[in-house]
């Protein structure tokens, strides 16, 4: 009797086998394995998914518009056929000249008969910039420079489409497109002293926001803060390449310094006049937003006292200044402001809709404008992890949430219609449950209609690329595939891929923790390999997740193709696993994270395929305060490890982001010293290469500098590597290429 093999659909016999084994390993040959100049070349990754970006849904029902090759054009959502082009950057002049212009990027005026475009955008930092502006009125065909005395910031055009409002030069300026008069709202903005409209660093770095300007629903009167950082102290960073190195002074608080003093005005068109809002008496805290209410006369404040372990939501009265708090939440470690954030008034002006963590989760709650609790829309032990759209008519939530697992995303609707209430039963009314609309798993961002009857998924896994579709709501029904990234399916079968593997374990302290690995290709589980873990493991953050890898997935599959196996893990104080498994880092950063990158040092130790001997750490900016900390305190586990603009000291970071999860140094001295890499450097034994950008205007190269003397006070040996004049993200023209063939060829010299 012959022996065969048992497969899904076949049975092979012995010589079959032998042949099929044969066509495989001819295949494999065949593959190529991913270079680094697939990743970083000159013209870019080839394994880039493509993407629909730049999709703006018409109010006129059955429409989208999208930016594609210069151009912004209209299409069909029933067809995807595209109906008319609304703006050619090859067939437009600029009115009075024979020039054309290249747009960077385009927005629609609210009503929807003007499109202003943006070019020559100059970067500033993580969310501003500079550019010009120009406006194109659909009607007329006319396309007119917004201003021509110098580039402007935040251009926003009015809700009727009649004014544009920016910056520049520190100070706010309205634009009037019938006669394209300019007006000066204020004129006392002043760098490094005064910003009216525009957010001051630390507001733009951890407020996630750069323009500090609102225009009122009826576009009467404009809000906007002015920022006084004269107090607040200076940072200096040379800039290279001139026969004198230039200085760029900035104004940036470092943990327990001053911050800049706040203030919120209206100001009002007609009367050309502005009024002040009453934000309290205290000047040492935080307005991380404001948010006109459906009443134009209403202004909505949202105020966190210095520690932020308290948010405070003010209604202002945009005529008096006047302001009375009408919601708060407190904690007694601290209240992040993105699981606070989906602030939404209902277009009857009578209630408001905003998220809270207070029942260990975030949820969303409807109070009546006066701030009484009407409604708990979502409840459970798991969260919301944004709202995506609020459907008034038909009283249904649409939201994402990792309900599935931590590592997922999907779409969820809800009703939150009041059900009616049967005096005769003596039943309890069934609370309506969250209906899962996303099927394919892995991660699911969502782009909605403003009429809530379509929307876009972007759906990624670890294994499928980027599928955008367009459905129905609220059912959920597929419309039609925008794009499948079927060109990048077929390029990733010329390539030898390791494919990303979830695992949990359980730490020796009884936490369970997510991970995934990524083995050698050629994997032989009789053989020991090293492994290189890369890790991040800032508060609510996630490296875990199934969703499409970038370009570090990449970097990873260069290590995969020479031996190294690739393992990533989320310990305590990551992200969607509730409030009390994020907030246990409180008030001591980095013991915990650290604790558990060990741990699984320590499981991956376990594992008969891995060399106990050789295992590395890498990370960049809070994954480069860990790999630090991993090396020193962890110093036993790790042989290697590479910490990328790594925070060294929290002293050094700034006041928002620090003080947040640390306290003030002034009252927890040792929460900042206890587990800051520079204090541990006489522990360091491994092999340890420190990489930063002296252009770092985030994680300042002062940290590398000082832990660099450190090490050397210690007489500790290791390698360092400086970028002049890069930024936090350590890129620009070749910089990637050359960063990551130095960091591979030390890997493989060092681990």
């Amino acid at each position: 009797m012959r022996k065969t093999f048992p497969s899904t659909h076949y049975r092979f016999t012995v010589p079959y086998f032998i042949f099929y084994l044969f066509f495989v390993s001819l295949v494999q040959a065949q593959q190529r394995t991913v270079t680094l100049n697939d990743i970083y070349g000159p013209q870019g990754s080839v394994f880039t998914p493509r993407s629909v970006s730049g999709v703006n849904w018409m109010k006129a029902g059955g429409f989208y518009t999208a930016q594609q090759s210069g151009k912004v054009i209209k299409y069909s959502i029933a067809t995807g056929e595209a109906v008319e082009t609304l703006f050619d950057q090859s067939t437009v002049k600029v009115e009075g000249t024979n020039q054309n212009i290249q747009f960077d990027s385009y927005e629609l005026s609210a009503d929807e008969r003007k499109l202003l475009l943006t070019t020559g955008i100059e970067r500033i930092y993580r969310r501003s910039f500079k550019a010009e502006f120009y406006v194109y009125d659909l009607a007329s065909k006319k396309l007119v420079q917004l201003s021509k005395n110098g580039k402007q910031m935040l251009a926003t055009l009015s809700p009727d489409g009649s004014k544009v409002a920016f910056v520049r030069d520190n100070n706010l300026y309205l634009t009037d497109l019938s006669t394209l008069t300019e007006q000066a709202i204020t004129t006392d903005g002043k760098r490094n002293e005064i910003i009216n409209g525009a957010s001051d660093w630390v507001y733009e770095e951890e407020f996630s926001f750069a323009k500090a300007f609102e225009w009122a629903p009826d576009g009467k009167k404009i809000a906007f803060y002015r920022f006084d950082e004269s107090r607040v102290p200076e940072y200096n960073m040379q800039l290279w390449g001139d026969l004198y190195p230039k200085d760029y002074r900035y104004k940036y608080p470092k943990a327990g310094e001053a911050n800049s003093l706040v203030e919120i005005w209206v100001h009002d068109l007609a009367s050309n006049q502005k009024t002040k809002v009453d934000v309290g008496p205290e000047t040492d805290q935080y307005i991380p937003r404001i948010k006109w209410t459906q009443n134009p006369g209403l202004l909505s404040v949202k105020r966190m006292n210095r520690l932020q372990n308290r948010l405070d939501i003010l209604h202002s009265d945009a005529a008096t200044g006047q302001s009375k708090t009408v919601w708060s939440e407190e904690s007694k470690t601290y209240v992040d402001l993105e699981f606070t954030d989906d602030l939404t008034y209902l277009a009857d002006g009578k209630s408001f809709i905003q998220s809270s963590e207070r029942s260990g989760y975030k949820h969303l709650y409807q109070y009546d404008i006066n701030g009484t609790l009407l409604k708990t829309l979502t409840s459970g032990d798991w969260e919301v992890t944004d709202l995506v759209g609020i459907d008034e008519k038909t009283q249904t939530l649409y939201f994402t949430s990792p309900m599935v697992s931590p590592m997922e995303r999907h779409l969820y609707s809800l009703s939150f219609a009041t059900p009616p209430v049967n005096k005769k039963s003596k039943k309890p009314i069934p609370v309506p449950q969250p209906v899962k609309l996303t099927e394919k798993s892995g991660s699911n961002t969502v782009n909605m209609s403003p009429d809530f009857s379509y929307y876009l998924i972007y759906n990624q896994s670890a294994q499928e690329p980027l599928v955008v579709s367009l459905h129905q709501a609220p059912t959920g029904k597929a419309v039609r595939t925008l794009e499948a990234n079927q060109k990048l399916r077929e390029r990733l079968t010329e390539y030898r891929i390791s494919k990303q593997e979830f695992f949990k374990f359980t730490t020796t302290q009884g936490t369970s923790l997510n991970g995934w690995m990524m083995k050698p290709l050629d994997f032989d589980p009789t053989k020991k390999y090293p492994v290189l873990m890369f890790v991040y493991g800032g508060p609510g953050s996630q490296t875990v997740t199934d969703t499409w890898g970038g370009g570090l997935f990449y970097w990873f599959q260069v290590l995969a193709s020479k031996g190294y196996m690739i393992v990533s893990v989320d310990g305590r104080g990551t992200g969607a696993r509730g409030n009390a498994f994020r907030t246990v880092t409180y008030a001591q950063l980095g013991k915990y994270e650290t604790e558990d990158q060990i741990e699984g040092a320590k499981y991956l130790a376990t594992l008969p395929y891995v060399d106990a001997s050789r295992i590395g750490i890498h990370g960049h900016s809070y994954g480069g305060y860990m790999a630090s900390l991993c090396m020193t305190i962890g110093a036993d586990y790790f042989k290697a490890g590479i910490a990328g603009a790594p925070v060294t000291t929290w002293r050094y970071y700034d006041t928002v982001y620090t003080e947040r999860y640390l306290k003030r140094p002034q009252d927890n001295a040792s929460g900042y010293d206890d587990n800051s890499p520079i204090q541990h450097v006489n522990k360091l034994k491994g092999k340890f290469f420190i990489v930063h950008g002296t252009g770092d205007d985030n994680v300042h190269f002062q940290n590398s500098v000082d832990f660099v003397n450190a090490l050397i006070k210690a007489g500790k040996q290791f390698d360092s590597f400086y970028y002049p004049n890069r930024n936090h993200g350590i890129s620009g023209g070749n910089t990637l290429m050359h960063r990551y063939q130095m960091m591979s060829d030390w890997v493989l010299k060092n681990l």
